[in-house]
């Protein structure tokens, strides 16, 4: 062992979903590994997407040596192009991650100014003066990456998102014997997905979905609507096949669908029939019988592709009695009344609907190791310290005994926090201090400027509404020429609250004659404070609401 510090640290991907980001920091290495995103949950009004905070690598930009990434998910690489706004550094994918990444970079104008890196299972590259070495693994999309660090204090491995499908749809299968090689070696660390910790057994090959989609598809009699993520490239192939032993022609909806699809089949990854591919707005000149649609909002998403055909709002396409909607997918933890709520409008719309449990209805099956694998994962590399990542804290908790039942030492596993940090020194393991961390929220083109502040002023917003108070003064005498005028949006409607408006036209006129008389000169913001107090207190009162009131003082 090398007297050199080792530094693991989460910034992102560890007591939650989402957001995957990883530091491995030896001596003056700094390497990450993944870039992800999450989707924001209904409480973050108007966010787009959350990143990992990145003030560390920031602060410490002059020892980043690269980005690697496992796979091409959006938990794993839906931030790097924001990321790449703050801090330009080279990326190492696969093939079709690469791919996709090259397509979010296009997106945001990066591609130019990115350095790009291809590799595969087989390379072996150093960044700074860490060795990596990598191993392939199965998931729900092709070319997946493990990642074996080499460093001097020991070598430290990330599994990315694996399961162990030994009948993979795409023939790629998990390398056990470079990992059992690995392990072999000696492994000081290992980082390994809990995603799946709380199920026991084994996860399904994802080939057992192709023939419960072939069977729905040949027992369908109108058009079939059929919703999956968009990056599940194999179930994709999956849906191709289906549809050509069916001779029904493909069409996509949903800009994702219709992304992954155009990059998956321009590399190769996907092969269909070149006069399979249907335009969106050339269905209505097919029978319905003889058109598969591909699309986007498995999870519900009211705006997505199925969400806007199930509510009759589609410009280009509709459901009709006895077409087929398939949900290949299983809703996650927190979407269910969303996919409720489509599945409600289609049977409304009198179509056959396949729903639910992906595992009852046979269209899905995880990408995620079950308690087996992930048994099979610590016992091939065997582990000298053990920290459990991607994950809620249940998961990460469970993934922990796991660990345990083969034989890793209940002190030696370190549960961790996003910022936490686990440094090895000698032989020593020891987790004491943190580094800045959170969410960073993307609204438009904003990055990290939509704070806890502008949050709860759109909550304010959105529950109890806003009212505007504008006063004119004349700039000479600093006496009111106009107003005040009032103006209601999502508080009350104003023609229906006249008493309700002349009574805060009163009280302002009252707040602004008794600051005049004690002195003209006071500053402007302390009118504008006594406003908001005086009317907030009034309108509670009469109406129980705390609508945000803005006062406006022009002076003409």
């Amino acid at each position: 062992m090398n007297n050199q510090k080792l530094s693991i640290i989460p910034l992102g991907g560890v007591n939650e979903i989402g957001k995957n980001m990883y530091i491995i920091q030896s001596g003056d290495d700094l390497i990450v590994v993944d870039c992800g995103s999450k989707f924001p949950d209904e409480s973050l009004l108007g966010i787009d997407v959350i990143i990992p905070d990145i003030s560390y690598l920031i602060e410490n930009q002059d020892k980043v040596r690269g980005l690697v990434v496992t796979h091409g998910h959006e938990d794993h690489i839906g931030g790097i192009p924001y990321i790449i706004k703050q801090l330009n550094m080279p990326i190492y994918a696969t093939r079709l991650t690469l791919g996709l990444i090259k397509g979010k970079l296009k997106e945001h104008g990066l591609l130019g100014t990115t350095i790009l890196h291809q590799i595969d299972p087989h390379s072996e590259i150093t960044l700074g003066s860490v060795p990596l070495s990598f191993f392939s693994t199965n998931h729900s999309i092709p070319d997946c990456l493990g990642i074996a660090f080499h460093t001097p204090q020991g070598t430290v491995v990330h599994t990315g998102d694996f399961k162990f499908d030994l009948t993979p749809v795409n023939n790629q299968y998990a390398d056990i014997h470079k990992m059992a090689d690995i392990g072999k070696k000696g492994v000081l660390a290992l980082l390994s997905e809990s995603t799946n910790a709380e199920r026991p057994g084994f996860t399904p090959s994802e080939r057992l979905v192709g023939a419960n989609i072939l069977e729905a598809f040949v027992n369908a009699e109108g058009m079939i609507f059929i919703t999956t993520f968009a990056s599940n490239v194999h179930r994709l192939q999956q849906i191709i096949d289906a549809a050509i032993k069916t001779d029904r022609k493909i069409a996509l909806a949903g800009r994702s669908m219709v992304n992954v699809v155009e990059i998956a089949s321009t590399l190769g990854y996907l092969n269909m029939p070149s006069n399979m591919l249907v335009d969106l707005a050339e269905v209505n000149k097919y029978k319905r019988d003889e058109i598969v649609v591909a699309c986007t909002g498995s999870q519900g998403e009211p705006m997505a592709a199925l969400g806007r055909i199930a509510s009759g709002n589609h410009r280009q396409i509709s459901v009709s009695a006895g077409d087929t909607v398939i949900f290949a997918s299983s809703p996650i933890p927190g979407n269910e009344r969303n996919v409720a709520r489509i599945v409600d409008n289609l049977f409304e719309r009198r179509a056959k609907v396949i729903y639910g449990s992906g595992s009852n209805t046979g269209m899905h099956v995880s990408g995620h190791a079950s308690q087996e694998e992930l048994k099979l994962m610590l016992t091939l590399m065997k582990p000298e310290y053990f920290i459990p990542i991607h994950g809620e804290y249940r998961m990460l908790h469970l993934h922990r005994l796991l660990a345990e039942s083969v034989g890793v030492k209940s002190s030696n596993i370190f549960i961790l926090n996003n910022g936490d940090v686990v440094d090895f020194a000698g032989s020593e393991a020891f987790q004491e201090r943190r580094v800045t961390n959170g969410d960073t929220y993307v609204d438009g083109l904003g990055i990290g400027d939509v704070g806890n502040v502008v949050l709860r002023d759109r909550k304010v917003l959105s529950a109890d509404g806003i009212l505007i108070i504008v006063i004119t003064f004349g700039k000479s005498d600093n006496k009111i020429v106009s107003g005040p005028d009032i103006i209601s949006r999502g508080f009350v409607f104003v023609k229906e609250s006249e008493g309700l408006m002349e009574e805060v036209h009163r009280i302002t006129m009252q707040q602004m004659e008794l600051l005049q008389e004690t002195n003209l000169h006071k500053p402007w913001n302390l009118y504008k404070q006594n406003i908001k107090e005086s009317v907030g207190k009034f309108l509670y009162a009469k109406t129980k609401r705390r609508p945000m009131i803005l006062p406006i003082i022009i002076q003409v």
